[in-house]
């Protein structure tokens, strides 16, 4: 059977083959003719080589990546799965032989390859493995656990529940799953909408991929093969969100030089060697930068080296203290990828549990309903066993009692009232994490589900885009409590108090309730009780994110505000405060008008595109994220939203942000935009007679 290509009206490609290692080639293919730039652009970061061609820029990044051995340890796992599942390592040669195959005309059409200067290089076999860890190596937000240890030291432990939310540098998603005893048709529909940094190209790809053994549509990760997280195989569907697990350490090394080159103390007492050697990292227009790896035998260290914390001060009676990082993939060799092929292999849902016991990285959980009836719900991935203390903070390197001793089992969930949800709020996966994300967008969806007996598919984009914000609560409590106002502060605190409190892009009250909560924000920030706080430890860069005082106190203000006692700040002052600012100059506009679609993009456009007004906001279904007293720009949210009917497949829906290219001026670049921000999905499309075909392979 020839390999062909087709596309549906959205430019969404269509492939059919022989054979599933047929299939992944055609797969590789087509993503590096849609998606090249992407594809490099994740290379270059898997290898920490990026700043060889996006500058100064990047370094930060490519530093981390050098080392925290990310390149070495996509090797390590690659190595493992062709000892332990050759078909896998095949069918992943395969895509990667695709990719090679189409990089040189994907470039072509890709303008940033010129302005940049850059040349598409070669994919090794371990290069998808690579990808799939640098996007998901923060993930689960290891950087925390430095927000934490730097709040305990200034305020004590019992501060840090008070910042105990979903923090800026974490993913979350909405998911939901109806049983047949809820649906119109008798069978399930799991819908949802995954929440992620809004890419250009996007982090999603909507594909088909059919052969003899299976015909699965689904979003796929440009740059791996098969479609892990959201797939639909006609008789079975699965999603996932991210399951808020802990199950990255950091240890406090001790460190020194020696004549032979850098050794560690051990929890033994006896220093060993670490392995240590220097990387030269690549810098456009720049001198290269050297790069000193070392690794114990936690893992590599990514903070600090034996002269100590970069830049920062140590103990003149100790030893210089540095921070390593270990997680799954460096220390068992699996990143999970064995699981991939059994999912698109999936009949039942009895497949798709067996094969997510395969999975690893990163830990999720998992809805996935079949026409027979069966329905899932459950964690999945690798998650330590080891002591409490690991999972909190920081811990002693050089003391016994914090090593890993196997794997936790991942727990199980049923259904409540023939529904399932998770959105990242504490559920089945409690049991494995630290901090959740707040119950609201959870709430919301259950509530709006239970307001009706038959639900089907087509009614599931109006939960999608719901803009309710229930945390605001916290802070109109706050208004409603305040007397001796001016008479304009007065008038906008009624008028925030009617509020029917949807954050609409729309709405002139959704952009005085922003503007009113970003001062609040700002006031709390900058009160002397938090002062330690404002200035971080001289970390990396890239984990900045998570020390920034503003966002973490924006991201939790709900808390701060609704804490019995918060070190002697006086909230009210600080809300009567904000609400007479804000009132002595209101917003002129709507939400819409600060609120505004910001994507990532690793070079920007030479001409800068009008990015659109978004309803939602961080707490929202609807979870378009800005950071309260700092932006209001949206940089995260839906990186697609999908809805899966187990009753016809054709009936199924699916939308991304921007579109199926990743091509500048393509026709298909940019043009599901405008239904991703109405609400609406476009069709999922499995009669082969209703599209084009683009070319044999």
């Amino acid at each position: 059977m020839a390999t062909e290509i087709y596309r549906d009206a959205w430019g969404i490609p269509h492939l059919r083959a022989g054979s599933a290692a047929g299939l992944a080639h055609a797969q590789g293919l087509v993503t590096a003719r849609d998606r090249a730039w992407q594809l490099e652009v994740e290379r270059h970061r898997a290898r920490g080589t990026s700043a060889s061609f996006l500058g100064e820029s990047a370094l930060a990044w490519d530093r981390f990546a050098r080392r925290a051995r990310l390149d070495d340890t996509a090797r390590r796992c690659f190595e493992h799965l062709e000892g332990q599942d050759p078909e896998t390592a095949a069918w992943v040669r395969a895509y990667v032989d695709g990719v090679n195959a189409g990089l040189a005309r994907g470039a072509d059409a890709a303008p940033e390859f010129a302005r940049t200067g850059l040349a598409p290089g070669r994919w090794e076999p371990w290069t998808p493995l690579g990808v799939w860890l640098a996007t998901h190596i923060l993930f689960a937000g290891f950087p925390a656990k430095l927000w934490r240890e730097h709040v305990v030291s200034h305020l004590g432990a019992q501060a840090v529940r008070l910042f105990a939310t979903d923090g800026p540098g974490t993913s979350g998603s909405n998911g939901w799953l109806v049983s047949g005893e809820r649906t119109v048709t008798g069978q399930a529909v799991i819908a949802g909408d995954p929440h992620r940094w809004i890419e250009d190209p996007g982090v999603y790809q909507q594909i088909r991929l059919s052969c003899p053994e299976f015909d699965v549509v689904g979003l796929a990760v440009p740059g791996v093969p098969g479609i892990a997280h959201f797939g639909h195989t006609g008789t079975v569907a699965w999603a996932i969100t991210n399951a808020m697990a802990d199950y990255q350490d950091l240890y406090r090394e001790r460190l020194r030089r020696t004549g032979a080159g850098v050794e560690a103390l051990d929890p033994d007492g006896v220093w060993r060697r670490a392995a240590r050697h220097t990387e030269a990292v690549e810098v456009a227009g720049e001198e290269p930068v050297e790069v000193e790896v070392i690794e114990t035998g936690r893992g590599p260290v990514v903070i600090g080296g034996p002269e100590g914390l970069d830049g920062g001060t140590t103990d003149p009676d100790l030893p210089p203290v540095a921070v390593s990082l270990r997680y799954p993939p460096r220390v068992t060799g699996d990143l999970g990828f064995g699981a991939l092929l059994p999912l698109l292999r999936a009949r039942r849902v009895a497949d798709v549990d067996r094969a997510f016991d395969r999975w690893a990285e990163p830990v999720n959980v998992v809805q996935a309903a079949d026409t027979e009836g069966g329905v899932l719900h459950r964690v999945a991935g690798f998650v330590p066993l080891r002591a409490e203390a690991n999972r909190l903070r920081l811990v002693p390197a050089w003391e016994p009692g914090h090593e890993w001793r196997g794997r936790q089992e991942t727990p199980r969930a049923g259904l409540t009232d023939g529904v399932a949800v998770m959105a990242n709020q504490r559920g089945p996966a409690a049991p494995l994490g630290v901090e959740f994300a707040p119950p609201h967008r959870h709430d919301r969806i259950a509530a709006l589900l239970a307001g009706k007996e038959r639900w089907s598919a087509a009614d599931m984009p109006a939960l999608h885009t719901d803009t309710y914000l229930a945390s605001a609560t916290a802070l109109l409590d706050h208004l409603e409590s305040l007397d001796g106002l001016t008479p304009e502060a007065a008038a906008l605190r009624d008028r925030l108090l009617g509020w029917d409190r949807r954050m609409d892009a729309g709405s002139a009250d959704a952009a005085l309730y922003a503007a009113v909560r970003g001062a609040v924000v700002r006031k709390l920030a900058a009160h002397p009780a938090f002062a330690a706080l404002a200035t971080p430890p001289a970390y990396p860069e890239v984990f900045l994110p998570w020390m920034a005082l503003v966002p973490r106190v924006g991201f939790a203000l709900e808390h701060l505000l609704a804490a019995g006692e918060l070190y002697g700040i006086d909230r009210p002052a600080a809300v009567r405060a904000a609400i007479e600012e804000v009132a002595a100059r209101p917003p002129a506009g709507v939400w819409g008008d600060t609120h505004r679609l910001a994507p990532w993009r690793a070079l920007e456009p030479e001409q800068p595109y009008d990015e659109p007004a978004l309803s939602g906001d961080h707490d929202c279904v609807l979870c378009t994220s800005g950071v309260p007293g700092l932006t209001d720009r949206a940089a995260r949210g839906p990186a697609a939203r999908y809805v899966w009917d187990l009753a016809r497949r054709e009936d199924s829906r699916w939308v991304v942000p921007l579109g199926a290219s990743g091509v500048p001026g393509s026709p298909h670049h940019r043009d599901q935009l405008p239904h991703w921000l109405a609400g609406d999905l476009v069709p999922v499309v499995t009669d082969w007679a209703q599209l084009t075909k683009e070319t044999d392979v």
